[in-house]
């Protein structure tokens, strides 16, 4: 995070060119008092994890699910994950604590914490197309393929020489299917298809509609293209977005890295 941080208040939005990347987040006391107003929508990997060379090399490290527990008990249970992964692997990450979230993309929500899923938004993709975009992991052996049921991934972390060749051999297969219902989201260092009319941004309005979350300001914190969506719908929900490791545009401020993140929201809890 950096030095210095403006101190800026939950009701004041920062004024800026959009030519301009602002530079800070908020301190943590300009947020204490409204917590009991506030939505807490947070991105996993990138954004509260580090990045790792596989997606299953991820761990929570200590101290951040009892974070997260406190954060939700504060806001009375208006905190939630937002990411691409679906919700059982966000279960297993996390295990044993399960949290509210928006899942694959959008594909899934959950709002009771004693629910698999509360609604459910797509189809698993075609069991033929699922065996096409597959095969494209054979293009190299760093090419790791992961079936989230809702998309398909193709991570590259450790073949990034075969990014062109995946997305030219993904462009091919929606050539042959022209009228297929799929989306391409580019992501750092992942190639990732998915079914097209839900992203993470209308998972977020569906999530803003219900309890615990209706009539709370949001804010949230992402990383990737994939939550850029999110970041261009706060200003229509009167939320903050701050983004993580880059300065994306449209956003209200940006975190260096997931330490940064994980640290500002451990001092929310702090009510000095």
């Amino acid at each position: 995070m950096k030095s210095e941080l403006a101190e800026m208040a939950m009701d004041q939005q920062p004024t800026r060119r959009e030519d301009e990347a602002p530079e800070t987040v908020p301190v943590p006391h300009a947020l204490v008092p409204h917590l009991d107003e506030t939505a807490i929508l947070l991105d996993i990997d990138g954004t509260l994890l580090d990045l790792m060379p596989t997606p299953r090399e991820v761990w929570v490290p200590p101290g951040l699910s009892d974070t997260l527990n406190r954060l939700t008990q504060l806001t009375s249970g208006a905190l939630a994950l937002v990411s691409g992964r679906s919700l059982n692997d966000i279960d297993l990450i996390f295990a044993p604590d399960v949290f509210r979230a928006v899942a694959g993309h959008g594909a899934e929500m959950r709002l009771s914490l004693d629910n698999e899923a509360d609604d459910v938004h797509a189809p698993p993709l075609d069991k033929e197309l699922k065996r096409r975009l597959a095969a494209i992991a054979k293009l190299s052996p760093g090419i790791l393929l992961e079936d989230k049921g809702y998309s398909l991934a193709l991570h590259y972390r450790l073949a990034p020489h075969a990014e062109k060749a995946i997305y030219e051999s993904v462009a091919v297969i929606r050539a042959d299917l022209p009228n297929a219902p799929i989306e391409v989201l580019p992501g750092k260092f992942v190639c990732e298809i998915k079914h097209s009319g839900f992203t993470k941004a209308t998972g977020v309005r569906e999530l803003m509609k219900r309890e615990p979350f209706k009539g709370r300001r949001p804010i949230f914190i992402g990383d990737d293209v994939t939550d850029e969506t999110v970041f261009a719908i706060m200003p229509d929900m009167n939320g903050l977005a701050f983004s993580v490791g880059r300065r994306a545009m449209g956003v209200n401020g940006h975190f260096d890295a997931p330490s940064d993140v994980r640290a500002f929201l451990g001092r929310l809890l702090d009510p000095r």
